[in-house]
């Protein structure tokens, strides 16, 4: 765990430049699992938890960028990025490849990185990543891109050298995030509005399975390309379709004959789960929270039993939050198989589902879960 000065100082210690500053935020999704790669619709706002970044030019060819949060570095010229045995240096090459390919000339990068957003716990460490590197490479050589660029820029950068084939809720929210609201993504068009997160008598907690199963990576594209199958199949009928986001519950119904029932299956969850946002919005401009919570149980049965995508240790800590009188509402977070459950928490009740939540879950799996409180504030931004 470091903190904005740490990282400025491993930098200054490292390198002799004055470095650039950048926070960027992880994020909590409210809703709309899954929906972001199949164009939906998706609820997420940006979080407390942060990777800061120290950077400058160098004058060079080469790039030097040190992780501090995993004590490793990566050296490379700007000719020769290729993908790397390192994860994380991946995802910021990528953001540099995208760049040479639009034409931008770069020189080379000084760079030291870590914060205190946990990786693996379905918080976007990854999309952060990204879209903090992005937003100080283009500050760093006056880069006119406006944030939803940026986000596509990025999305691109995971599909063509990461090779993942995500949506772009993740990086999206990490650049537009505003203090205390939601954002209401139209993953189509882009198009969004925020939504007042005022929740009353109850707070956002994510509760850390400390559990990531190798699957997770494997089944998501598997998913993917389900979806993928899906459209197909309903093209055969309705030839407009270019999306799930495209289909209705009757479309979906007149080509079930067209699919596998587990292809389906899997486009079913996705429909509903784009309704689901939508009444999560009305929900939260109700200021109605049971009812609020009830579509968060809704999702993650969906996720688990129609998607597929939980584990027996993200279903413990979701039951034991629906049987505790304080909680309204859980589901799992994120790509699945692992990582935190989002729980909508009664203030006044916080502390007993805790100790009773972690005593639980440790009991079934001798596993210490963690838990994180966490605050809505402004997205990714140069310090």
């Amino acid at each position: 765990m470091h903190t904005l000065d740490d990282i400025s100082a491993l930098f200054q210690d490292r390198f002799p430049q004055q470095p650039l500053l950048v926070q960027a935020c992880g994020r909590i999704n409210i809703i709309g699992e899954h929906t972001d790669y199949n164009n939906g619709f998706v609820l997420p706002a940006s979080i407390d938890k942060y990777l800061f970044f120290a950077l400058a030019e160098n004058g060079t060819d080469e790039c030097h960028f040190y992780a501090a949060d995993v004590g490793q570095e990566h050296h490379f010229k700007l000719d020769a990025i290729r993908q790397s045995d390192r994860g994380w240096a991946n995802y910021l090459m990528g953001i540099l490849q995208q760049l040479q390919q639009e034409g931008v000339l770069l020189e080379g990068i000084d760079l030291v990185f870590g914060g205190n957003l946990p990786i693996g716990a379905g918080m976007s460490s990854s999309a952060a990543l990204e879209a903090g590197f992005a937003l100080g490479i283009c500050s760093l050589f006056n880069l006119q891109k406006p944030r939803h660029e940026l986000a596509k820029l990025a999305q691109r950068s995971s599909h063509e050298f990461v090779g993942i084939p995500c949506g772009i809720m993740d990086q999206f929210a990490s650049l537009f995030g505003r203090a205390g609201q939601a954002i209401k993504l139209d993953c189509q068009s882009l198009g969004y509005e925020y939504i007042s997160l005022n929740t009353g008598d109850y707070e956002w907690l994510l509760l850390d399975s400390k559990v990531e199963h190798e699957l997770a990576s494997s089944a998501y594209e598997d998913r993917v390309e389900e979806c993928a199958q899906g459209v197909r199949a309903v093209q055969l009928s309705f030839p407009e379709v270019q999306s799930l986001r495209d289909v209705s519950l009757e479309q979906l119904e007149q080509s079930q004959k067209a699919m596998s029932g587990l292809v389906y299956q899997r486009c079913r969850y996705i429909l509903e789960e784009n309704e689901r946002v939508h009444q999560a919005v009305a929900c939260l401009s109700e200021g109605d929270m049971p009812a609020l919570g009830q579509l968060l149980f809704r999702t993650h049965e969906g996720l688990s039993r129609e998607y597929e995508v939980s584990c027996r240790e993200t279903d413990f800590l979701v039951e034991l939050a629906q049987e505790h009188p304080g909680v309204a509402g859980a589901r799992m977070m994120g790509g699945g198989f692992g990582g935190c459950t989002l729980n909508l928490v009664r203030r006044a009740d916080k502390d007993d589902f805790l100790k009773k939540a972690k005593r639980e879950y440790y009991r079934a799996f001798g596993i210490r879960a963690e838990h994180y409180a966490v605050e809505v504030v402004d997205g990714t931004e140069v310090v």
